[in-house]
C-alpha cells in the first residue's frame, strides 16, 4: 500500500492559497479537530471565489448519527470576503466509511477524486488522514473493476464507477458528468487505478492502456452484493441529510441569500427570523425574488 499513500500524500500537498490554509487553521482552531481536507473546484482552478469546501475532521466518536454535519461560514481576509461550506464528522468515522465498512457511498465516491490536507495537528493526525483517503481509493477501485467490463482502459472502468454512484445517491447530475471528471482531473487519475488495485492485492493484468482485472467471479458477486445493498440505501440516506440540513445547517440563510444574489442579482435581507428558520421564510424570499425580477422585466 506504500506506493498508494506515496501518491495520495503527494496530492494532498498540492499547493493552495495561503487564505486557503488559514481559513481552514481557523476552523480547525475553533473545532479541535484533527485534520482539514479541502476539495472541490476550487482546489482545481485555485479560485478564492464561489464557495470553499472543507472538511473538518475531529477527534474521538462521531457524535451526530446522521453525518456529516453542514455548516456555512464567512470570513473577511484582507478586505475580501471568502465562503465556505464546512463539512464537520470525526476521522475514525471518515476512515470506516471510506473504507466501505459503512453504508455511505458518499465518501470514497467524493475522496477517490483530489482533496488537499491544508491543516493538520500533528504528523499521527496526518498519516491517520492520509491512510482512509488512500481507503477511499481503494474501496472505489474495488467497485470499478466490479462494475466495469471485462477489460477496458482506466477511464472506462471510474466511469462505470461514477455512473453508478451519480445514479444510487440523491443526486441531480447532466449526463455524461462522470466524462467532465476525469477530463478535468486527467493527472489525479492517470496511474490511481493500478496502485488502488495492487494495495489490496486484486490482480490484473496490463497491455499499454488496457487493463484486464484478474477478479473471479465469486468476488466479483460478492461485490456486488456489497454494491447493491448500498445502492438502496443511497437515496433515503440523502433524502435524511438533506432533511437534516434544513434544520441543522448552521448560516443556512446567509448561504442561502449570497446564492440568490449571485444568481438574480436580487438582494435579500437576512433577518434575525430568517436567520433562525430559514426553511419557514423560503416562500417569502421566493416572492420578493420573483417579484424583483417581474419589475426589471425580460431583459433585465
Amino acid at each position: 500500500m506504500a506506493g498508494l499513500v506515496e501518491r495520495i500524500d503527494v496530492q494532498a500537498s498540492a499547493s493552495v492559497d495561503p487564505a486557503i490554509s488559514e481559513f481552514a487553521a481557523l476552523l480547525a482552531e475553533e473545532s479541535g479537530a484533527l485534520a482539514v481536507l479541502f476539495y472541490g473546484s476550487n482546489l482545481r482552478t485555485g479560485a478564492l471565489e464561489g464557495v470553499l469546501d472543507y472538511y473538518v475532521l475531529l477527534p474521538g466518536n462521531q457524535r451526530d448519527r446522521i453525518w456529516p454535519r453542514v455548516s456555512y461560514r464567512e470570513w473577511e481576509h484582507w478586505g475580501a470576503v471568502l465562503r465556505a461550506k464546512i463539512a464537520t464528522m470525526s476521522l475514525s468515522t471518515f476512515a470506516e466509511a471510506a473504507r466501505g465498512e459503512l453504508l455511505d457511498t458518499t465518501i470514497w465516491a467524493r475522496f477517490v477524486q483530489p482533496s488537499a490536507l491544508v491543516w493538520q495537528r500533528d504528523d499521527d493526525a496526518r498519516r491517520q488522514t492520509l491512510a482512509a483517503v488512500a481507503g477511499a481509493a481503494q474501496t472505489a477501485a474495488r467497485l470499478a473493476v466490479a462494475l466495469g467490463p471485462e477489460s477496458g482502459s482506466a477511464d472506462d472502468y471510474w466511469r462505470a464507477l461514477f455512473r453508478a454512484t451519480y445514479q444510487a445517491e440523491f443526486r441531480v447530475e447532466r449526463p455524461g458528468r462522470e466524462d467532465s471528471i476525469l477530463a478535468v482531473n486527467a493527472a489525479h487519475f492517470d496511474g490511481l487505478l493500478p496502485l488502488a488495485l495492487e494495495a489490496q492485492g486484486i490482480a490484473f493484468e496490463s497491455s499499454g492502456a488496457t487493463i484486464v482485472p484478474q477478479l473471479p467471479a465469486s468476488e466479483r458477486g460478492r461485490i456486488l452484493g456489497w454494491w447493491r445493498r448500498r445502492q438502496r440505501m443511497g437515496k433515503p440516506l440523502n433524502i435524511l441529510r438533506l432533511v437534516k440540513a434544513s434544520t441543522t445547517f448552521d448560516g443556512a440563510a446567509r448561504y442561502a441569500a449570497w446564492k440568490i444574489e449571485r444568481h438574480t442579482g436580487v438582494p435579500v435581507e437576512v433577518t434575525p427570523w430568517r436567520e433562525r428558520h430559514p426553511v419557514l421564510a423560503a416562500p417569502a424570499v421566493l416572492w420578493q425574488v420573483w417579484r424583483a425580477q417581474r419589475k426589471r422585466g425580460p431583459h433585465a
